[in-house]
């Protein structure tokens, strides 16, 4: 009996990709097929975003594209999903007719099952609760095996001014630490040799589960892996570094000298608009205790220019 052949176009975000990792494990397990040759595809899941403007027209762009080969391939059915799925379902069932099903953010392990009512020419929508705690053991890598990401949390509790991430990714979810190192030693027996940590927010890692903040000691774990050579820790809010943290940068030799800490701007007044909760002052320090711990550190940043508001002079510091 042929396989259905699935392929995966997944936008946005490392975050996004190791979702669509998981729905391929999940996928692989239930004895479906995969391709990348959008011509001979039975099914095709677009793995959305929308968290700024410009990735909202690439899922739409996207979807409409994809939608045409209905006609010129052996498309079967188009499923959408991820954070535009999440949040504009309603809109998406009226505006793109070529859409068969809606996958919410927190029902992507249900993605087999979407599958199989698209191929008995149902139309499904599946949008659950974003606050729910999801995760698969199933994962397929796709970049390569070397190096891969390891998704720690979801969602947020910051409510930046300008973020949409709680609203389509609901509040901070940390993975329990056993999974998560189950997860690790699994990817090390599969080759993998740098492990990178993300989340929407890595520093506040376990402070929902145990009460108190504990990347720290995760990282500890982490370092105990033989296989495992490097670590490196990105979305790290600078606000929520701590010298506990900075110590174990400094001092576990997988740990690499790099820290992902977007800061978005620097004028206090910005910055109080943003809803950020830092400023200038705080900033400066806590750059300063990182460099006088680790002082080959390199540090990569965000910046936001332009925010409402933001004048000359605030573009200008």
């Amino acid at each position: 009996m042929k396989k259905t052949l699935v392929m995966f176009i997944s936008l946005g975000c490392d975050k996004n990709l190791v979702d669509t990792e998981q729905m391929l494990g999940i996928l692989g397990k239930e004895g479906f097929g995969f391709t990348q040759d959008e011509r001979i595809a039975d099914i095709i899941v677009i793995n959305s975003c929308c968290f700024i403007g410009d990735a909202k027209e690439e899922s739409i762009n996207t979807i409409i594209e994809t939608g045409k080969l209905k006609n010129e391939g052996s498309l079967k059915g188009l499923i959408v999903c991820g954070c535009l799925a999440q949040r504009y379902a309603k809109d998406i069932r009226n505006s793109l007719p070529e859409v068969d099903a809606v996958v919410g953010t927190t029902e992507f392990t249900r993605i087999a099952e979407a599958i199989k009512e698209v191929l008995a020419g149902n139309r499904p929508d599946l949008i659950g609760d974003i606050n729910k705690a999801e995760y698969s053991e199933n994962r397929l890598l796709t970049g390569g095996g070397y190096s891969a990401y390891l998704k720690i949390a979801e969602g947020c509790d910051k409510r930046c001014t300008y973020c949409i991430i709680p609203k389509v990714r609901g509040r901070y979810r940390s993975v329990p630490s056993p999974v998560l190192l189950d997860e690790a030693k699994a990817l090390s027996d599969r080759g993998v040799k740098e492990l990178i940590l993300v989340a929407q927010e890595t520093t506040v890692y376990g402070s929902d589960l145990y009460g108190v903040k504990i990347l720290p000691q995760l990282l500890r774990s982490l370092c105990d892996i033989s296989g495992i050579k490097w670590i490196r820790i990105m979305y790290a809010y600078p606000e929520e570094i701590d010298d506990e943290l900075i110590e174990v940068i400094a001092n576990e030799k997988k740990i690499c000298h790099y820290i992902d800490m977007p800061i978005q701007h620097c004028s206090d007044k910005i910055l109080r608009a943003m809803g950020r909760r830092t400023d200038r002052e705080s900033l400066k320090n806590i750059i300063y205790r990182l460099r006088e711990k680790v002082p080959d550190i390199a540090i990569r940043t965000t910046l936001i220019s332009g925010f409402p508001g933001e004048t000359q002079r605030d573009h200008e510091e």
